[in-house]
């Protein structure tokens, strides 16, 4: 069934009778060719482009709970690719230009908004480091303009340019970024997986891998073993646990990142608006409520929670940089788990055992990335060889001392 405003009008007068599910509940073979290992945004979209782009088959995406309950489902719902590196602003770039296509790509509406993201600073120094990340941006492709006070104040004439400690001097804008529905990416991405012969195993948990002389031959599950040619991991915040089965430990530590949701507003906020001065970022949603986050917690933890210091410190965050927010009222809070890195930025690369690869150590940056990692990591399942715009997302980076430190904050994983 392809979706569209023919099918929407004729399933109206018909009483919509002829919906059907947006994708099979298939009971698991004994064998794949490829065995994803984690039901999110990530694991969907590699699924998805081996079948279309690769044009492989024999596929199984395996999801300990349900689709859509994990990170995809827990986050800000922020699209860009204002990055500075070198091995990070081409791949962000590449998965911007395929959120630009996704829907029409997979039939399905994911909300795309590319409404603008604009990155406030407020100082000499922070303005010359935007300028220099602009400039970055723009040697990569991607578009970037330095606005003035005034710019920024045509545009948000709410916010509180004359704090005397952090006065807002101007900003970094990139029209392209924007938002994306979070759960219709999973959704989308599930139902174009399942139209293209890819089995999606809900309740399904990973308990073990089966290995021999060093190759991955398949595995355990809570719904038997399943055999596998190859096996692609991409579990955020549960990679540490997961690859633990397999004997391997991860430059990796997990942490929650909490979002929030206030009441429902008339219109104010028709963008992405980022505080230079600390770690706030806000939106409205289409339902009208402000979605905004700021810092994960700083303890390890496994829990899809957080706790009150840092709800207290994202509302101080919001407070210095637009008051009115504190009339309104916080609706709901969650938490994901971030897979954090050593250098904070991602990895995507065979391991030591011959048929397993990862994909993960995403930390802040998971979700606006989810088609070019789907993608690159289809590309490496299916060929053996890196994608172009990830050749640096390798485990050895960390031996050879070749990290992406993107923040400039070296290696400790919970200030990425």
């Amino acid at each position: 069934m392809r979706y569209s405003g023919f099918r929407v009008l004729a399933e109206a007068l018909t009483g919509h009778r002829g919906w059907t599910a947006v994708w099979r509940d298939p009971e698991p073979q004994p064998a794949y060719d490829y065995v994803i290992v984690g039901g999110g945004g990530h694991g969907l979209a590699t699924a998805y482009y081996l079948a279309r782009e690769f044009r492989q088959a024999r596929i199984a995406v395996l999801e300990k709970g349900w689709i859509g309950g994990g990170n995809v489902g827990r986050n800000t719902t922020i699209i860009r690719s204002n990055y500075l590196l070198d091995g990070n602003q081409p791949f962000y770039e590449f998965s911007l230009k395929l959120w630009e296509g996704l829907e029409q790509d997979f039939n399905y509406n994911a909300m795309v908004s590319q409404r603008g993201i604009l990155n406030l600073f407020h100082s000499d120094a922070q303005r010359d480091a935007y300028t220099r990340r602009g400039n970055a941006m723009i040697l990569h492709g991607a578009d970037a303009r330095i606005l003035n006070r005034d710019q920024v104040r045509a545009i948000y004439p709410f916010l509180n340019f004359d704090n005397a400690r952090f006065p807002i001097k101007g900003g970094l804008l990139q029209k392209r970024g924007g938002t994306v529905r979070h759960d219709a990416v999973a959704w989308g991405y599930a139902r174009g997986a399942d139209q293209r012969g890819v089995d999606i195993l809900q309740n399904c948990e990973v308990t073990g891998f089966r290995i021999a002389q060093g190759r991955v031959l398949g595995v355990d599950t809570s719904r038997g073993f399943i055999g596998a040619g190859k096996v692609g991991v991409a579990v955020a915040g549960s990679s540490s646990r997961v690859m633990a089965l397999a004997g391997m430990r991860l430059p990796i530590e997990s942490h929650v990142l909490q979002a929030f949701v206030s009441e429902g507003l008339k219109p104010v906020i028709d963008g992405v608006i980022t505080f230079g001065a600390g770690h706030f970022y806000v939106s409205q949603s289409d339902k009208g409520g402000l979605v905004f986050g700021g810092d994960i917690d700083g303890y390890n933890s496994y829990a899809q929670r957080g706790n009150l210091a840092v709800v207290e410190d994202v509302a101080e965050g919001g407070m210095a940089l637009m008051p009115m927010i504190g009339r309104a009222r916080l609706l709901r809070t969650w938490g994901g788990i971030m897979d954090m890195s050593m250098d904070g930025s991602p990895i995507i690369d065979r391991t030591g055992i011959d048929g397993l690869y990862f994909n993960g150590g995403w930390c802040y940056g998971g979700f606006k990335a989810t088609p070019a990692s789907g993608w690159v990591f289809a590309h490496l399942l299916a060929t053996d060889t890196p994608h172009p715009t990830a050749t640096a997302y390798r485990f050895d980076r960390f031996r050879k001392g070749l990290m992406i430190d993107e923040k400039g904050q070296g290696a400790q994983p919970n200030l990425h």
